[in-house]
Parts: structure tokens; C-alpha cells; sequence
């Protein structure tokens, strides 16, 4: 039995609640207060990161451009699953994204989106994958964690506000309503969760922290 437990904790989609920093190499945000308390100062490469949004058009793509852009440098691509709008490609090039390796792909169901978006993954082909869900269950997410995983890809899950209080296997979960940002859930990171604000401009979004006796909160419970 000892044997099996210590290969399961050797596993690199196991976290351990003593653990402090990060296990899985990240990726810059782009955003220098962001990245200043996420674990190994960026985004998660090869796990699953949800953003959890009141609703579309807050910033929650611009958020996530810079890295995008960054994960494609290995000549990996990018891909859209079921994005609620068609990609405005001029803003995408802006961004630094090459459109010659960027793809959108509509799913007319659940199943099909989670499919595609598994299959892209694990091919190892993407550098980064953003994904448009509502509701999925839990094993789902969790066959996309692995999946990027072994893909070594940065993962991105895009749900309704509504979900944030679920449980959910991601390594970070992100809440956007309005112009605050809210760390939901960080892996690393035990008792504490952060929160920002987001400006928009025509040249994407910036985070700033909120006031510093607002910075650090107390984590409601482990997800």
C-alpha cells in the first residue's frame, strides 16, 4: 500500500495541500501584479485554468492574450473551441498572435466541444487551447487536466459566473464580475486568495490590486 500512495504523490496532477510552490512550469500573464502572488509567477503550463465570467466582453480574452501569444513561440498553435463570437483577427494580430497558426472551431454540442478539445491537447500540437463551456461535469474537467498535461499545453476553460462555487478539478480558477478579478482557487497557494481590478482599453486590459487591506483574503474552502 505504500508503494501505491507514494507513486500516486509522484503523479504530476496531484497536489498536496502542504505545498507552497508551484509543481508544473507557468507562463508569464503579461500582467506584473498578477504574476506576483500566482505560484512560479505566471499561469499554469500543462493544467487546466478556468475563468469563470459574469458575462462576455469584461476583458476575460484580452486577459489571457499575451500568454497566448507567448505559448505559440515553439511554432505550436492556438486554438478556439465554440467562442461565442466569431475572433476579430485584426485585434488578434495586435495581440501577437500569428494567424497562420490560429484556428477557431465550432462544436454544436458539449460532447463534441470536450472531445476536440481533449483530441488538440493531447496531440501536443497546441501551445494554448481556449475552451467556451457552460455546464460539464466533473470528470470531463478533469480528462482536460490530463490532457494538457501531456500535451504541455496552457489550457484555458471559459464558464458562466455561475459555476465559480463548484467544485472543479483546475489548478487556478478565476472569477471576473465587472472590472474586479478574484482568484477562486490557486494550486500552491493554501489560505489565500487574491483580488484585482481590471481597466479596459482599446489596446486590451491591465490588472491593478485593489486597495492592500483588500489584497489578501481568507480562502472560504479547498475546491
Amino acid at each position: 500500500m505504500a508503494a501505491t500512495i507514494e507513486s500516486l504523490l509522484a503523479r504530476a496532477d496531484v497536489w498536496r495541500a502542504g505545498e507552497r510552490h508551484a509543481t508544473t512550469p507557468t507562463l508569464a500573464s503579461g500582467h506584473r501584479e498578477l504574476d506576483a502572488v500566482l505560484p512560479g509567477g505566471g499561469w499554469p503550463l500543462q493544467a487546466l485554468t478556468e475563468i469563470c465570467h459574469a458575462r462576455p466582453g469584461l476583458g476575460e480574452l484580452s486577459l489571457m492574450l499575451p500568454a497566448f501569444a507567448r505559448a505559440m513561440d515553439e511554432q505550436r498553435w492556438l486554438l478556439f473551441v465554440s467562442a461565442p463570437h466569431r475572433p476579430y483577427a485584426p485585434a488578434l494580430a495586435a495581440a501577437g498572435i500569428d494567424l497562420e497558426r490560429f484556428a477557431h472551431l465550432r462544436c454544436t454540442t458539449t460532447e463534441q466541444a470536450l472531445w476536440a478539445a481533449e483530441q488538440a491537447l493531447r496531440s501536443g500540437v497546441c501551445g494554448a487551447l481556449a475552451l467556451w463551456l457552460g455546464h460539464c461535469d466533473a470528470n470531463a474537467l478533469r480528462r482536460l487536466q490530463l490532457a494538457a498535461e501531456v500535451g504541455r499545453s496552457l489550457a484555458v476553460l471559459y464558464r458562466p459566473l455561475a459555476h465559480a462555487d463548484q467544485a472543479s478539478p483546475a489548478a487556478l480558477r478565476i472569477a471576473l464580475d465587472g472590472e474586479h478579478l478574484r482568484i477562486v482557487k490557486c494550486r500552491g497557494a493554501l489560505g489565500e486568495v487574491a483580488r484585482f481590478v481590471l481597466r479596459r482599453s482599446p489596446h486590451g486590459v491591465s490588472v491593478h490590486a485593489q486597495a492592500a487591506s483588500a489584497r489578501v483574503l481568507p480562502f472560504a474552502r479547498a475546491r
